[in-house]
């Protein structure tokens, strides 16, 4: 019966020895990544706190705790305004056209890459390509704004070539706006997007390529059969986790190429919680729609990894 026991203590014990010597082997590991997992709780979870904000009338002269408690007052007030869905459809309409052809471009352009075999030329245009991630989008916003002006670039080239009699007010169109504003964000950050995708490919066993070139298979065939499937896991993950971020494109892009004539349509939801949250000095309404963007954000990665995993694509978790 003791040695019973003895045995079964052992077994008990024998996880948590495991578990003792992953960390005593790891711990260099542990202590490099300390810092950010430090940051991560000062910066991302502690500030949580004040999520609070969003069911009281909050007021800066009184302790966060000490304020009065409103329940769901500010969500209610948040849905019945009708400027808040017209917010919330620009929002997911820029955010769904980035993802598309953010996403397309990015993979478009990284297989094209990797196809170059001229060493020196394939750098020289990476490097090229990532420098646009680094640009203020200030900087962007007055380019784009410059060139599609009625005596800018574009209006030039196309009354030069006869395609149009007078110049096209761009900017001043409100249908265009989503567009332009797709357009500047895909040549900003396709290059960058693109690095994670060419790193996959540096994965792919040489060995398929050369028995693909045997069995008479051209570049594009090649491409399409083996590259495009063996890079498939990593193009669902960050689908997935782009997707969790449809709703969080920003207002930098929107607030630097709108104006009062596009306002209808250039109107997000990060522009909306400043405008008529913060700047209104509405805190526990601006914190509401914090929290709206944060649950949709979640719901839509669960659902998205739900169906990776249903359809054996993988998912994140």
């Amino acid at each position: 019966m003791a040695k019973t026991a003895m045995e079964l203590k052992g077994k008990t014990n024998k996880p948590l020895n495991n578990t003792w010597k992953k960390i005593k082997s790891q711990k260099a590991l542990i202590l490099m990544s300390l810092p950010f997992v430090i940051w991560l709780i000062v910066f991302k979870y502690i500030p949580l706190a004040g999520w609070t904000m969003a069911f009281q009338d909050y007021s800066p002269a009184k302790g966060l705790f000490d304020q009065d408690w409103v329940g769901l007052k500010h969500f209610k007030v948040l849905f019945k305004e009708d400027i808040f869905y017209q917010a919330l459809t620009n929002t997911l309409g820029m955010g769904a056209l980035g993802l598309i052809f953010g996403t397309a471009t990015s993979i478009a352009f990284a297989l094209l890459i990797n196809e170059v075999r001229l060493l020196k030329f394939k750098k020289l245009t990476q490097t090229i390509s990532y420098l646009p991630h680094f640009v203020s989008w200030v900087i962007v916003a007055n380019i784009v704004t410059t060139m599609l002006a009625p005596e800018g670039i574009v209006n030039n080239l196309l009354m030069a070539t006869h395609l149009i009699d007078k110049p096209i007010g761009f900017m001043s169109s409100p249908n265009m706006f989503w567009g332009i504003v797709t357009t500047a964000d895909v040549w900003k950050e396709t290059g960058w997007n693109a690095i994670i995708y060419l790193a996959a490919m540096t994965g792919v066993d040489p060995q398929l390529y050369e028995a693909a070139k045997v069995d008479g298979a051209s570049r594009w065939k090649q491409m399409w059969h083996i590259t495009l499937p063996s890079i498939r896991p990593v193009i669902i993950v960050l689908l997935i986790l782009n997707i969790g971020n449809l709703i969080n494109i920003g207002f930098e892009k929107q607030m630097l190429l709108g104006n009062n004539i596009v306002a209808e349509k250039s109107l997000v939801i990060d522009l909306y919680a400043l405008n008529y949250g913060i700047g209104m000095f509405r805190y526990s309404f601006g914190t509401a729609i914090g929290i709206f963007k944060s649950v949709i954000s979640v719901v839509l990665i669960v659902i998205c990894n739900n169906i990776a995993r249903k359809t054996g694509d993988g998912g994140i978790y």
